[in-house]
């Protein structure tokens, strides 16, 4: 099958505080919402990270804040398969490529209503150090040790969906040998109150694909996985990336971008159509880009396609730049377990969207996947996965 394999991954987000206690709860059908922070002024759900987390070390207290913190704890499950890369290939040639929609923002609102309160901003806070995406690859490389090129992706919702494609590339050109791929984004007033002015926001639980559906809810998590130049695991087949730039912040109504994204990921592995069992759609649950979703979905894979279509965003939230990797995630367990979760909330599905959509848990020999994550501004990647070998 060739490709990349994926030989580790890690996450936390609304369901739990580990990789294993999300699945579990993903395959048991539990959503992970809950009710939003006290400060926001309208009624919605959120998939927030409950608990405490722990600190970072003494050495990073300036990065202590709630981002950093849950990239540290997803990348302390996969403490065992980085010191094997780091053994295997050697620190220098492991890269890092992680996505962020906002990095920290929920701690420059907090040193922001500090100032407003008092006129001073807190004791140590500079901005670049600790609420910007500098400070998130120090972060992801103390945790990691890899010591290689580093780059952060901002393309808002499809930002931690294109980290693979640099991966790919880097290692085609054979820059490095391994690279520690993924993103984080904490929930915080910016988002929360930016995407209700759009008028994108549900009051209650996301419905993604219904017909009673009525807008996004916003998450927060952190997701990472691990490609390398040999090994074993699902690969990374392929990356389809577009720009359509109909508007904004409003899909294209037709889906062509999104389905030159996933023709293009389709073409750059060399597989069929026809070959895809799965696809772990971007299924925000707002009216326009799921009827957009399904047309390039059915145009892409044809109307005979029998693909089980699933959005895990009623499941987590939008977890904006850590949605991709969580997303991705999901993709690889479902080809690693033949395991497909149900499109939480999608009964009755719309009959407008031409696409079978799996509204209940099934059970599956998987060949490809495709994980699809569409941005404002018609930033669209599609990335195609395939079975272990």
């Amino acid at each position: 099958m060739s490709g990349h394999p994926v030989t580790a991954w890690a996450m936390l987000n609304a369901l739990g505080a580990t990789t294993g206690e999300v699945l579990e709860a993903l395959h048991a059908g539990r959503s992970g919402l809950s009710p939003a922070p006290a400060d926001t002024p309208f009624e919605t759900v959120c998939g927030a990270v409950l608990g405490e987390l722990p600190a970072l070390p003494e050495g990073l207290a300036e990065l202590d804040f709630k981002n950093n913190r849950m990239i540290y704890a997803a990348l302390h499950e996969m403490e065992g398969a980085l010191a094997a890369a780091r053994e295997r290939w050697g620190a220098r040639r492991i890269g890092i490529a992680v996505g962020s929609s906002t990095a920290a923002m929920d701690a420059t609102e907090a040193a922001f209503g500090r100032w407003r309160r008092s006129g001073a901003l807190p004791a140590g806070f500079d901005i670049l150090r600790r609420a910007s995406p500098e400070g998130m690859l120090r972060a992801v490389r103390a945790r990691s040790g890899a010591e290689g090129p580093a780059i952060l992706i901002s393309t808002a919702c499809s930002s931690s969906g294109k980290v693979f494609g640099t991966a790919r590339r880097w290692l085609d050109a054979d820059l490095v040998d391994a690279v520690l791929v993924g993103g984080a984004d904490t929930l915080c007033q910016t988002t929360l109150r930016g995407f209700r002015a759009l008028s994108l926001v549900g009051s209650e639980a996301a419905r993604p694909f219904c017909a009673e559906r009525g807008g996004i809810n916003i998450g927060e998590g952190a997701a990472f996985a691990l490609v390398e130049r040999s090994g074993s695991g699902p690969r990374l087949l392929g990356v389809g990336e577009s720009a359509d730039a109909h508007h904004m912040s409003s899909p294209d109504p037709e889906g062509r971008g999104a389905a030159l994204a996933m023709q293009r990921a389709l073409e750059a592995a060399d597989r069929s159509p026809g070959d895809v069992d799965h696809v772990n759609a971007h299924g925000t649950g707002t009216r326009l880009n799921d009827a957009m979703e399904a047309a390039a979905i059915r145009q892409v894979l044809g109307g005979d396609s029998s693909a089980a279509v699933v959005s895990t965003k009623a499941y987590t939230g939008h977890t904006l730049g850590a949605a991709g990797a969580t997303e991705a995630i999901f993709t690889l367990d479902a080809l690693s377990s033949g395991r497909i979760p149900a499109s939480l909330g999608a009964d009755p599905v719309d009959p407008a969207l031409p696409i079978e959509v799996a509204v209940e848990p099934r059970r599956e020999r998987l060949r490809l996947a495709l994980s699809n994550s569409f941005a404002f501004g018609g930033n669209n990647v599609s990335v195609l996965f395939g079975a272990p070998e």
